[in-house]
């Protein structure tokens, strides 16, 4: 038993084991954004995703790994991955209806579908890709974001979906009218909150004048690509989540992966610039040096990088994706980790910004 902000003693271990955040919501007062859990394995932070948003992980699961983006997975171990994260108390699974095919959001509607309401499940609509190196098909139509949306919701099981972003890429279509759309759906029941991919501030501030927006999703984290002051100082703002996706740098920061020769054919990563054997060694260094203040900490670099995330601030809420559960516990730990302010700030300096074109490929 714990006693929660509202001094109400409640039986955690139930919470954690079937993450039901509408539980954990009862944990909190309305005004409040954040909490600590204590599971079997330590900490589970929670935050609200947005001023009025649901209470969810802060620290979720992004799938782009249980496609085989970065190594082979079968279903089985994908389905025992995204199992073992629900278990653990992770609320927030992160995807898009273009992995595999559709097939990654089928294993998250067969995982979840037992699970009861609670697990807020991110999905994307208004683009596709076809492989690691093939064409980006942005489609911000209202008809096309209806269909994306239908699709997701069959291959989901489930006839809401938490969170669905908008990618903002399709310059043929005004942000405005594809909000609309998904506005509408939102009427509908169809979707409980609307986010957004790949947008501008300018674009951030027109699309939650039509609805409100309740998250971003952006590439953010030490190494490489990050999202810009002006873009995070409004959605600051305006009250708006920031879901950091990439947050290892594709597990850069994790100091185990090698450069672009080590990948497998069909690796995502031999299209990222930044795996060159050239720039994977000049940052060589700066890698050293965080692992070098991990073990100051006594945690491991990953955990550490994760760590600075979560230190941003109550609206960052980082989702790493992997397909190893061993990885996925230390992910996890990362929320017990309180991060020295000299640290956060060392570490905010510490890997250069990636010279032009030599960034990662734009977040999908």
């Amino acid at each position: 038993m714990r006693r929660g902000a509202s001094g109400v003693d409640r039986p955690i271990p139930l919470i954690v084991k079937y993450g039901v955040a509408t539980r954990i919501d009862d944990l909190f007062d309305r005004k409040a954004h954040t909490g600590k859990i204590r599971n079997v394995r330590g900490f589970v932070r929670y935050t609200r995703l947005g001023p009025s948003g649901p209470v969810i992980s802060g620290v979720g699961l992004g799938s782009l790994a249980l496609t085989g983006a970065y190594g082979a997975v079968g279903d089985t171990d994908a389905d025992r991955l995204i199992r073992s994260a629900l278990d653990a108390g992770v609320t927030f699974l992160d995807t898009a209806g273009f992995y595999a095919a559709g097939h990654v959001e089928s294993l998250i509607g067969r995982a979840v579908a037992r699970r009861g309401e609670g697990v807020v499940v991110a999905t994307r609509g208004g683009v596709r890709r076809h492989g690691p190196r093939g064409t980006v098909e942005s489609d911000g139509r209202p008809g096309s974001l209806e269909r994306d949306c239908d699709a997701s919701l069959r291959r989901l099981r489930t006839g809401r979906i938490g969170l669905f972003y908008l990618d903002c890429q399709d310059e043929r279509v005004p942000v405005e009218s594809s909000v609309e759309r998904l506005s509408e759906l939102v009427a509908a029941g169809k979707i409980g909150h609307l986010g957004l991919t790949g947008g501008t501030s300018q674009q951030v501030r027109r699309a939650h004048a039509v609805h409100p927006i309740t998250a971003i999703a952006v590439e953010f984290s030490l190494w490489g690509r990050r999202p810009s002051a002006v873009l995070l100082d409004t959605v600051r703002e305006l009250g708006i989540a920031v879901v950091a996706a990439r947050p290892l740098g594709r597990g850069f920061l994790t100091g185990r992966v090698g450069p672009r020769p080590a990948f497998g054919p069909g690796d995502w990563r031999l299209a990222d610039p930044r795996f060159d054997p050239e720039r994977h060694e000049a940052c060589a260094p700066q890698l050293k040096t965080l692992e070098a203040m991990a073990a100051r900490l006594d945690v491991g670099a990953g955990r550490l990088a994760l760590s600075w995330l979560l230190a941003q601030g109550e609206h960052v809420v980082p989702v790493p994706s992997t397909r190893d559960p061993v990885h996925l516990e230390m992910n996890l730990a990362a929320s017990s980790v309180e991060l020295p302010a000299d640290t956060r700030d060392a570490l905010s300096g510490l890997f250069p910004a990636c010279p032009p074109g030599q960034s990662s490929p734009p977040l999908l």
